[in-house]
């Protein structure tokens, strides 16, 4: 029954992610807590999230700015790989607070990169790659700000899930790299990061059809209750447990 939870979550996050290029992590991590506790969650979504985002690569391959990705993954993969080694020493409900008070913070922050109106270039990409990337690798995910930040590069529907998901990919691969490395993922970890994924993916292709049609307030409002509501979910479980 657990993994049938699990799967049907990941569906909806997965069409979710699909459509506003970011929510999967959002959605399934308090799920992933409250099934497996946040140590052993992490890795799997660390999986999961390669799964998610290599579907939406394939589903927009020919749309996806490859300058854009490099310039953000060159920097966000060594600094995920430090961040998933932080991690690991942290206790377990530090991990909780930690991305619940992220997920909550990141509301005013995307509305407050949003509102200046930034033009980003690929130096800029760069710079904030390594702040995503060690951020990443401690709290699962930090797509309610990388969202943004692509979207004011100028990329647009299935450039900027492509390209985000490529940049994405990027970082969540050398997690899992790096979990194994440091004794987090045995074999039982990783399969249940790949049925987790396996839903993602799913969920993602069915999403594609819609994505056109999400108007930007749509969007905003969507993205914002998600974050609120996990982030009060994973402090509910810091501070329960």
């Amino acid at each position: 029954m657990e993994y049938t939870f699990v799967l049907a979550v990941g569906l909806i996050a997965g069409a979710v992610s699909g459509i506003i290029g970011t929510g999967s992590s959002i959605m399934l991590v308090p799920v992933l807590v409250y099934q497996f506790g946040p140590k052993e969650a992490v890795p799997i979504m660390a999986v999961a999230a390669v799964m998610g985002n290599l579907a939406r690569i394939l589903a927009w391959w020919r749309e996806i700015d490859w300058r854009a990705t490099f310039a953000y993954s060159i920097t966000a993969v060594p600094m995920a790989v430090l961040g998933a080694k932080t991690l690991l020493v942290l206790p377990s409900h530090a991990v909780d607070i930690a991305i619940g008070v992220f997920l909550i913070a990141a509301i005013p922050g995307r509305r407050w990169l949003i509102a200046h109106n930034i033009r980003l270039n690929l130096r800029h990409l760069a710079a904030i790659g390594a702040v995503a990337g060690y951020i990443t690798g401690i709290v699962v995910t930090t797509g309610p700000l990388t969202v943004p930040i692509f979207l004011m590069y100028g990329l647009t529907k299935g450039a900027f899930l492509a390209t985000e998901g490529a940049g994405s990919l990027a970082i969540y691969v050398a997690k899992v790299l790096a979990f194994r490395g440091f004794g987090a993922m045995p074999l039982d970890t990783f399969i249940k990061g790949l049925i987790t994924g396996s839903s993602l993916m799913a969920g993602t292709f069915i999403a594609k059809r819609f994505v056109m049609k999400l108007d930007a307030d749509s969007f905003r409002y969507m993205l914002d209750g998600l974050m609120l509501v996990s982030g009060l979910a994973m402090l509910w479980n810091a501070f329960a447990t």
